[in-house]
């Protein structure tokens, strides 16, 4: 069941238990070499949400976002020569209004993936919004601040996090995070709508076949889909 927005203004303590530290070290050692192969071949990338906060649990995604417009050549041939591989790649826009995304699946909750277009300022934030850390920071067990789909602030703390609903506090949290008040107020209406309304999908999704490659297909969805086209105009504008 998806985690509902908080309202609540009080703050938190979380205290993580053995169990915890060690299922977040799991995690990120992961992470770690899927960051490590990539930086290989120069792709520069950040874990964004939980794993870079800390608040992890069994369940969590992991995506490693690559914030560059790289090759997607690049970016497979970076995962083969690592002895990485793919179960899955997708292209998907969540709303026309969105830059696609390319996302290499590399098993159920864990993806790497990279914009297929320029994303406009509010589409990059989203990162930090949740909170997102570099390889550098995962090598130095660095845990950052972030906002989960709760709408709850995680702040690290040495024995876990403490958290408080960002509702009402839009601005400060954009200071704080070191991005927009749009952003944050973007995201506080996207998640409470979300809420009210349910998970609303995604408007394209579409599977690659092993034969394909992203940038083909992106050429393709343009081709049939207006709304596509329009987006990939205003990229280049």
């Amino acid at each position: 069941m998806a985690k509902k927005p908080k309202r609540r203004f009080d703050q938190q303590e979380v205290a993580y238990d053995f169990e915890h530290w060690n299922l977040l070290k799991e995690f990120r050692q992961r992470v770690i070499r899927i960051m490590e192969a990539l930086k290989n071949f120069h792709l520069d990338t950040v874990v964004h949400g939980s794993i870079a906060r800390g608040d992890v649990n069994r369940k969590s995604d992991v995506d490693i976002f690559i914030p560059d417009q790289p090759s997607s050549f690049i970016v497979e041939t970076a995962l083969e020569k690592a002895g990485i591989s793919a179960n899955r790649r997708l292209i998907v826009q969540a709303t026309p209004t969105y830059a696609m995304k390319a996302y290499i699946e590399i098993d159920e909750n864990m993806s790497v993936s990279f914009p297929l277009m320029k994303m406009r300022k509010v589409e990059r934030e989203f990162y930090k919004f949740g909170g997102e850390a570099t390889l550098e920071d995962l090598k130095k067990n660095v845990r950052v601040c972030g906002v989960d789909k709760r709408l709850m602030l995680i702040e690290p703390t040495e024995s876990g996090h403490k958290e408080s609903s960002i509702v009402g506090r839009e601005e400060q949290i954009a200071k704080l995070l070191g991005i927009s008040a749009e952003t944050v107020l973007d995201r506080v209406h996207a998640l409470l709508r979300r809420d009210e309304v349910g998970r609303t999908g995604v408007f394209i999704e579409k599977e690659l076949l092993s034969d394909e490659n992203f940038e083909t297909v992106l050429k393709r969805l343009a081709d049939k889909n207006p709304a596509v086209r329009r987006r990939l105009r205003t990229a280049k504008g």
